[in-house]
């Protein structure tokens, strides 16, 4: 199961998961998982994917150069 850290509310992070929001309890998150890493489910935790946390970024800096492309 993955999904992305769209935001913290509280003692919650509000995690996308197949389009819909999901809340779960911070404590269940690596220490280190901020707003827009991509996380995935381990057990026990959700921890970041590093690997592909860097892509979405990198897709996400592309799509922005070709919009702000002169």
């Amino acid at each position: 199961m993955t999904g992305i850290v769209d935001r913290f509310e509280g003692d919650y992070a509000i995690i996308e998961m197949d389009g819909q929001l999901h809340e779960v309890k911070s404590e269940q998150l690596e220490s280190r998982v901020r707003v827009g890493d991509v996380v995935k489910w381990c057990g026990d935790l959700w921890s970041t994917d590093k690997q592909a946390t860097e892509a979405r970024k990198e897709n996400v800096k592309q799509l922005m150069d070709e919009v702000w492309d002169d």
